[in-house]
């Protein structure tokens, strides 16, 4: 049985091998060479799908990671920072994810391009924050964008509204990876276009990617030789991803032989969270888990908020003379993820794909820093985009903070209903956002819209039945009530 697997294996690895060699032939010379490139990578990612069988991780060799593995973000704060700031900054480089599109948001085109504050866009606020930084201390913090095919050409015509701007902007491009057919296990594409029938044909890879591609690039090479030390790491959509100079001062001022290569910001877990990674220890190093590895039998104890008690916000601080190690030895170990899709034509495909932070165990001195929720703001939907356009948040030099006004510093939970799920159509309910400054809970339903200076508090539940249609008038206060398809107005 088992020489019958391998022979099966080799079959399926041998024709998936030709079928690639088939598609380079339909590419340009430079084309060629970069997307040969991109599939020594995918070749590796696709033997050892083949090789892995069940769940990544013995779940009894999870542990608890031992207390000095995640450091509480005040005791760092409490070091205070250096005289010499800019020396520190000077060796650091921002890297943002920027390889989505805003489809999720009903939204054509990269997603670090949607407006989400006056008019300004995830992409305007990030280059404020650094241009702020350089402008402050005199330092050179460059900002290096991970495109993908998807969002390359879009974002690279907007660049050049920066070039005035205090701040030296690079890209670079994730792979670009082949979808595979679910039943025979060969790629979808008939040749290297992203056109016609090959629209869907492929993907780029996850943000575990990012160690290959940059360094493919030749991006890794040229900061390292500029003086670059480490590279901070997190996801456009994530305005509280800013740079912390208590977190860069903590990670310079270790001896050199000591030096931390890789810092996992986490946060405490809410009930919000349970589905985010989570650290542990396993065989004796620090470890991100993600809820895709963890077996079926142990799904409710991974959500549990009592047992794993925080989650990776995905703001990661990483060496880069590290990373040109473990990739020049291809000791990066990610697990893989599987992840099935089905296309417009209702072909099911499976794409293979890595996460950055899971490349942690890999790195020597990790870790876990737990940051306070404020630098975990990520905008998946218009209700996370409705909080931060909200009087909940001031702005200042490109960073979200909370308002002080409020008295408590958890945000309201907010769930709006499909009819606001489209930017577009988000847009058009609201005349202007309402003051939410005393608001605990909100849930809209239904065909609603609201009218100007509306004010929230407590918890208010506004519901339109089919055919029924709410408008809340303008300048109308509501306070824990509860708004039905028939107009009535009850309190909660």
């Amino acid at each position: 049985m088992a020489e019958f697997q391998e022979k099966l294996r080799l079959q399926h690895e041998n024709s998936m091998h030709t079928e690639l060699e088939k598609l380079l032939t339909t590419a340009k010379t430079l084309e060629a060479e970069i997307s040969r490139k991109d599939f020594e990578g995918f070749k590796k990612l696709f033997h050892r799908f083949l090789q892995e069988k069940g769940p990544s991780v013995d779940w009894a060799k999870i542990q608890r990671p031992p207390e000095d593995s995640i450091q509480p973000y005040e005791k760092i704060k409490l070091k205070g920072l250096p005289a010499d700031v800019a020396s520190s900054l000077n060796k650091l480089a921002v890297v943002k994810l920027n390889g989505g599109l805003g489809t999720s948001m009903g939204c054509r085109g990269p997603k670090s391009l949607i407006s989400v504050r006056n008019e300004n866009t995830f992409l305007d606020l990030t280059v404020q924050q650094i241009e702020h930084l350089n402008k402050t201390y005199n330092a050179d913090v460059p900002l290096v964008l991970m495109n993908s095919f998807n969002t390359d050409e879009d974002t690279k015509k907007i660049l050049q509204k920066y070039t005035h701007h205090r701040l030296k902007i690079h890209t670079f491009n994730q792979s670009r990876y082949p979808r595979i057919n679910k039943e025979s296990l060969l790629p979808v594409a008939t040749n290297m276009g992203l056109t016609g029938e090959n629209e869907e044909a492929w993907y780029p890879p996850g943000h575990g990617d990012i160690y290959a591609s940059f360094y493919n690039s030749g991006l890794l090479d040229k900061l390292i030789a500029e003086g670059k030390e480490y590279i901070f790491v997190s996801n456009i959509d994530n305005l509280g991803a800013t740079v912390d100079l208590h977190i860069l001062n903590h990670l310079m001022s270790q001896p050199s032989g000591k030096r931390c290569e890789f810092v996992m910001e986490v946060t405490d877990k809410t009930r919000a969270d349970v589905k985010g990674g989570t650290l542990t220890q396993y065989d004796g190093k620090l470890r991100l888990l993600e809820i895709a590895q963890v077996p079926k039998a142990h799904v409710d104890e991974f959500k549990s908020v009592t047992k794993f008690k925080i989650f990776n916000t995905n703001n990661l601080w990483i060496s880069l003379p590290a990373i040109k190690r473990l990739h020049e030895k291809n000791a990066m170990d990610m697990e893989i993820i599987v992840n099935p899709k089905t296309l417009d034509g209702g072909l099911n495909v499976i794409q293979l794909e890595t996460a950055v932070g899971s490349a942690m165990k890999s790195f020597e001195n990790a870790l876990g820093i737990n940051v306070p929720r404020s630098r975990f703001l990520p905008v998946k939907t218009t209700s996370d985009l409705l909080l931060v356009m909200s009087n909940l948040y001031s702005m200042d030099a490109g960073s979200l903070t909370m308002s002080p006004k409020r008295e408590f510093p958890s945000t309201p939970h907010v769930k709006l209903g499909s009819s606001f799920t489209k930017v577009r159509d988000f847009l058009k309910r609201f005349e202007s956002i309402p003051d939410m400054l005393e608001l605990d809970h909100l849930t809209v339903s239904g065909d609603v819209t609201f009218g100007k200076q509306v004010t929230l508090k407590g918890t208010v539940i506004i519901i339109a039945n089919h055919g029924d249609r709410i408008d809340i008038p303008a300048g109308a206060m509501l306070e824990n009530k509860i708004v039905s398809g028939n107009l009535r107005i009850l309190d909660h």
